[in-house]
């Protein structure tokens, strides 16, 4: 793996994760309004490459119309960490309907040292990014066309938690990472039993069409497997990528208490 596949890869996964992540109370229909934290192990090609910690926290009332806030924390470790080390974080705050507000990433991998910042002018439409070099001492800004309520990736797949699709089902969302805007597909493809650290689950098997210069200009698929109860617990991502990078497997290892 090198050092310009590692970041590519597992911060997009990463971020898709951390997009779906946040539980609701069983029962609710987006009611939840508890501080919820979810911890993840990474495998790269099944060797154990990392960890992830995301932490979601309402800023009052009801879920899907409140604002939030969510940070991701991704660390390397073992293998991985000896070729290319990473440590990430990772904040973005949703408002209303889990549209974009800002996000920030502070992203450490390797030789590389660079924060990004995108800010949503829902009212002007505009998506707008800045990203600092911190070892060059440069920077580099844009701006893109959105349209209304337009999401980073975090809160496009809150949104789509909210759906409860059924397979076969598909719908489009409006992501920009400040760069690009798109209408990304998001398709219900099946139920499963999966096989995961807490026994068999119950899940249904969602694919996010952000690869093959959609959102992103890499060829690969990204799945997602949801339980198929009220809670909708994100219990298993996965990346696959072209065969230099191979597939990259998030794993819920524990949902840490409310607080």
């Amino acid at each position: 793996m090198t050092a310009s596949r590692w970041p590519a890869a597992t911060l997009l996964l990463l971020l898709g994760c951390a997009a779906i992540a946040a539980p609701q109370q069983e029962g609710s229909a987006g009611g939840a309004t508890d501080k919820e934290s979810l911890d993840y192990s990474v495998e790269w090609r099944l060797i154990p490459a990392g960890t992830a910690r995301l932490t979601w926290t309402p800023l009052g009332g009801a879920v899907s119309a409140a604002a939030s806030e969510v940070q991701l924390h991704l660390e390397s470790a073992g293998l991985v960490s000896r070729l290319y080390k990473v440590n990430d974080d990772y904040t973005a705050m949703l408002g209303q309907n889990f549209c974009g507000q800002n996000t920030f990433m502070a992203a450490r991998e390797g030789n590389r040292n660079r924060d990004t910042r995108i800010t949503f002018d829902q009212a002007g439409r505009k998506a707008r990014y800045v990203e600092k070099d911190l070892v060059k001492n440069s920077s580099t800004a844009g701006e893109v066309d959105i349209p209304p309520c337009t999401h980073d990736v975090l809160g496009a797949l809150m949104v789509l938690r909210t759906l409860h699709l059924e397979p076969g089902k598909t719908v489009q969302i409006p992501v920009s990472d400040g760069k690009k805007a798109a209408q990304v597909k998001v398709e219900c493809q099946r139920r499963e039993d999966l096989n995961t650290p807490a026994g068999v689950k119950k899940t249904i098997r969602y694919e996010v069409f952000v690869f093959d210069n959609v959102l992103y200009k890499r060829s690969g698929h990204l799945h997602v497997w949801l339980t198929d109860d009220n809670l909708h617990l994100p219990v298993q991502i996965e990346a696959h990528l072209q065969f230099a990078i191979g597939t990259i497997t998030f794993k819920l290892a524990k949902p840490q208490g409310k607080s």
